[in-house]
Protein backbone atom coordinates (compact mmCIF):
# COMPACT_ATOMS: atom_id res chain seq x y z
CA UNK A 1 0.00 0.00 0.00
CA UNK A 2 1.43 3.57 -0.40
CA UNK A 3 2.27 5.10 2.97
CA UNK A 4 1.06 8.35 2.35
CA UNK A 5 -2.74 6.89 1.22
CA UNK A 6 -5.59 6.54 3.74
CA UNK A 7 -8.27 4.97 3.04
CA UNK A 8 -10.46 8.20 2.93
CA UNK A 9 -8.23 9.52 -0.04
CA UNK A 10 -10.44 9.12 -3.24
CA UNK A 11 -9.24 6.63 -6.21
CA UNK A 12 -10.50 6.46 -10.22
CA UNK A 13 -9.40 4.93 -13.12
CA UNK A 14 -9.72 6.23 -16.82
CA UNK A 15 -10.91 4.96 -19.80
CA UNK A 16 -10.44 6.32 -23.15
CA UNK A 17 -13.27 6.69 -25.91
CA UNK A 18 -14.13 8.44 -29.20
CA UNK A 19 -17.12 9.93 -27.30
CA UNK A 20 -16.90 10.12 -23.82
CA UNK A 21 -20.70 11.34 -22.44
CA UNK A 22 -22.03 8.52 -24.77
CA UNK A 23 -19.65 5.79 -22.86
CA UNK A 24 -20.29 7.55 -19.77
CA UNK A 25 -24.25 7.08 -20.13
CA UNK A 26 -23.77 3.59 -21.32
CA UNK A 27 -22.06 2.60 -17.85
CA UNK A 28 -24.37 4.42 -15.94
CA UNK A 29 -27.37 2.89 -17.49
CA UNK A 30 -25.51 -0.40 -17.06
CA UNK A 31 -24.89 -0.57 -13.65
CA UNK A 32 -26.14 2.45 -11.77
CA UNK A 33 -23.52 5.16 -11.57
CA UNK A 34 -23.95 8.72 -11.45
CA UNK A 35 -22.47 11.59 -13.12
CA UNK A 36 -21.18 14.03 -11.65
CA UNK A 37 -19.02 16.17 -13.47
CA UNK A 38 -18.92 16.64 -17.29
CA UNK A 39 -16.29 19.56 -19.46
CA UNK A 40 -15.91 19.25 -22.81
CA UNK A 41 -13.58 15.75 -23.65
CA UNK A 42 -14.41 14.66 -20.16
CA UNK A 43 -17.32 12.75 -17.89
CA UNK A 44 -16.97 11.30 -14.86
CA UNK A 45 -19.35 8.54 -13.02
CA UNK A 46 -18.84 8.16 -9.34
CA UNK A 47 -18.79 4.40 -8.40
CA UNK A 48 -20.05 5.28 -4.83
CA UNK A 49 -22.80 7.34 -3.65
CA UNK A 50 -19.91 9.14 -1.56
CA UNK A 51 -17.68 10.01 -4.95
CA UNK A 52 -14.67 8.38 -3.31
CA UNK A 53 -14.37 5.94 -6.05
CA UNK A 54 -14.68 6.86 -9.83
CA UNK A 55 -14.56 6.50 -13.68
CA UNK A 56 -13.00 9.01 -15.70
CA UNK A 57 -14.41 9.42 -19.73
CA UNK A 58 -11.74 10.88 -21.59
CA UNK A 59 -11.58 11.72 -25.24
CA UNK A 60 -9.01 9.94 -26.92
CA UNK A 61 -8.44 11.35 -30.58
CA UNK A 62 -7.90 8.51 -32.99
CA UNK A 63 -8.69 5.68 -30.79
CA UNK A 64 -8.75 2.64 -31.81
CA UNK A 65 -11.10 -0.32 -30.39
CA UNK A 66 -9.39 -2.93 -28.77
CA UNK A 67 -10.02 -6.66 -30.64
CA UNK A 68 -11.16 -9.23 -27.99
CA UNK A 69 -9.94 -11.96 -27.82
CA UNK A 70 -6.64 -10.30 -28.25
CA UNK A 71 -4.73 -10.45 -31.92
CA UNK A 72 -0.39 -10.09 -32.24
CA UNK A 73 0.11 -6.26 -33.85
CA UNK A 74 -3.97 -5.05 -33.34
CA UNK A 75 -4.70 -3.04 -30.30
CA UNK A 76 -5.27 -5.48 -27.19
CA UNK A 77 -7.69 -5.20 -24.26
CA UNK A 78 -6.14 -2.77 -21.71
CA UNK A 79 -8.37 -3.11 -18.92
CA UNK A 80 -11.96 -3.97 -18.59
CA UNK A 81 -14.72 -4.60 -16.03
CA UNK A 82 -16.25 -7.32 -14.56
CA UNK A 83 -19.60 -7.00 -13.22
CA UNK A 84 -21.14 -10.01 -10.59
CA UNK A 85 -25.16 -10.63 -11.73
CA UNK A 86 -27.86 -13.12 -10.75
CA UNK A 87 -29.09 -13.98 -14.10
CA UNK A 88 -27.05 -14.18 -16.64
CA UNK A 89 -29.00 -14.44 -19.65
CA UNK A 90 -31.25 -11.73 -18.49
CA UNK A 91 -28.17 -9.19 -18.06
CA UNK A 92 -26.68 -9.88 -21.56
CA UNK A 93 -30.37 -8.88 -22.78
CA UNK A 94 -29.82 -5.46 -20.41
CA UNK A 95 -26.67 -5.04 -21.55
CA UNK A 96 -27.38 -5.16 -25.74
CA UNK A 97 -30.79 -3.30 -24.94
CA UNK A 98 -28.55 -0.59 -23.96
CA UNK A 99 -25.52 -0.86 -26.82
CA UNK A 100 -23.57 -3.42 -26.02
CA UNK A 101 -22.78 -6.61 -28.72
CA UNK A 102 -22.12 -10.14 -27.32
CA UNK A 103 -18.32 -11.22 -28.59
CA UNK A 104 -17.91 -14.39 -30.58
CA UNK A 105 -14.94 -15.52 -27.95
CA UNK A 106 -16.37 -16.38 -24.91
CA UNK A 107 -13.96 -19.28 -22.98
CA UNK A 108 -16.36 -19.29 -19.65
CA UNK A 109 -20.23 -20.86 -18.83
CA UNK A 110 -20.58 -18.49 -16.05
CA UNK A 111 -19.00 -15.52 -18.03
CA UNK A 112 -20.32 -13.56 -20.64
CA UNK A 113 -17.88 -11.21 -22.63
CA UNK A 114 -19.29 -8.03 -24.16
CA UNK A 115 -18.13 -4.84 -25.94
CA UNK A 116 -19.68 -2.20 -25.12
CA UNK A 117 -20.46 1.08 -27.37
CA UNK A 118 -16.62 1.81 -28.25
CA UNK A 119 -15.48 -1.90 -28.12
CA UNK A 120 -14.14 -1.97 -24.92
CA UNK A 121 -14.64 -5.73 -23.30
CA UNK A 122 -16.42 -6.10 -20.13
CA UNK A 123 -17.39 -9.05 -18.12
CA UNK A 124 -20.93 -10.36 -16.64
CA UNK A 125 -20.16 -12.66 -14.40
CA UNK A 126 -23.21 -15.85 -12.68
CA UNK A 127 -21.45 -16.02 -9.41
CA UNK A 128 -21.84 -20.03 -8.99
CA UNK A 129 -21.05 -20.36 -5.37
Amino acid sequence: MLRSRTEDMWWGMAVEAPDPPALARFYAELVGWAVVHEEPGTTVLATRPDGSNFVVFQQADGYEPPVWPPLDGRQRPMMHFDFQVGDLDSAVAEAEALGATVAEHQPQSHVKVLLDPAGHPFCLVRDDG
